[in-house]
């Protein structure tokens, strides 16, 4: 193969066009938005529009958007930034949720991924992602979000995956990243809708209405901006892969293949895969050996190849280790799922006849 096939989107999507052409641009207004000379109010100007943008994408007010390094900042200043007598975090949730909130009392869900939710209370603050980064799985967060609203709580968001793909979740915080959608990595932002009893964690010299400290990435928030915007507005984008997905999935059923909660609302871009009897790793080097990129989960386990805490979560057992996550994006296509599914079936095959 002379070209290698990239199926790991979740993890980061390729830089679009658009926002490296955007960064280039912004890396020419050099100056501190925060200075008053004329450089600076030029780089400010380009601050805000880039902010009013993003708001506009993401179905935001401008003041709502406060930049971060990306979605593990965004979320650690939402937990720890938001006062609560009580925290809690479904227990699927990304290592970031998990790691900010250490005390969080744990959520369980079904096997599908779907939360169990516990009584809420008023002071509660609940962390939900929207959709799973390793299952795809939706959660139904409009009903999540007005359960707990009636209950006295907030909920803490992580819409890293959906940004882009769905409408923005109606939570009171809502995490999003830019390298998910095809912008640069180390540039995200929380969309503060509840800012009572809030306060930066990050403190510094008053940047972001005094909600994060430091100075912005003018640059990278350029990228954002373009990325954003391209992605919109390729509207069919989303649904050509859906179909992929549904295409892949139906011919490694025929053969034997797993798909992990096939039952539950998913992204259309992501299916978690179990080929009963070869270990993860294993596929995860054979795959990358015929010059396909996957994964077998979540990116941010400093490249670790292990059991997932989702489906562990989920009651998978022992299965877990042999589930393998692929993810499709806006330039992915039927030549490349099929050079997929045909890879996988020689894994299959071989794995059989041992």
């Amino acid at each position: 193969m002379t070209q290698r096939i990239y199926l790991d989107w979740n993890a980061t999507a390729p830089m679009a066009r658009a926002a490296a052409d955007a960064m280039a641009e912004a890396a020419r207004v050099w100056a501190n938005p925060s200075s008053v000379h004329a450089e600076g109010r030029r780089a400010k100007a380009l601050l805000e529009d880039c902010r009013d943008r993003i708001a506009a994408a993401l179905g935001a007010f401008p003041q709502q958007i406060v930049f971060t390094s990306g979605g593990t900042e965004a979320l650690a200043l939402a937990l720890n930034g938001a006062k609560a007598s009580r925290r809690l975090a479904l227990a699927t949730e990304h290592a970031a949720v998990l790691a900010a909130a250490p005390d969080a009392l744990i959520v369980p869900v079904d096997a599908n991924g779907l939360a169990r939710l516990p009584e809420l209370e008023a002071g509660d603050l609940l962390a939900v992602s929207h959709a799973n980064n390793e299952t795809g799985v939706i959660q139904p967060v409009v009903e999540i979000v007005e359960t707990a609203h009636a209950a006295g709580a907030r909920v803490v968001c992580d819409a890293v995956q959906t940004a882009g793909k769905l409408p923005l979740p109606p939570a009171d915080f809502v995490a999003v990243s830019a390298h998910k959608l095809g912008g640069p990595p180390g540039v995200g932002a929380l969309v503060v809708r509840c800012a009572d009893d809030f306060a930066a964690i990050q403190k510094g010299g008053g940047q972001e209405r005094g909600l994060r400290g430091g100075t912005e990435n003018l640059v990278g928030i350029a990228g954002f901006a373009a990325a954003l915007e391209a992605r919109r507005a390729d509207t069919a984008w989303l649904a050509r892969a859906g179909e992929l997905r549904n295409r892949m999935e139906g011919r490694l059923t025929a053969l034997g293949a797993e798909i992990v909660a096939a039952s539950a609302p998913r992204l259309p871009t992501t299916s978690m895969i179990r080929m009963a009897g070869l270990p993860a790793a294993t596929q995860l080097i054979r795959f990358d050996m015929a010059g396909i990129a996957v994964s077998s989960g979540s990116a941010c386990s400093s490249g670790k190849v292990g059991a997932s805490h989702v489906l562990a979560a989920m009651g998978m057992g022992t299965a877990a280790a042999e589930v393998i996550r692929v993810s499709l994006g806006g330039t992915t296509t039927e030549a490349e799922i099929d050079a997929f599914c045909d890879t996988w079936q020689t894994l299959a095959a071989a794995r059989r006849a041992a």
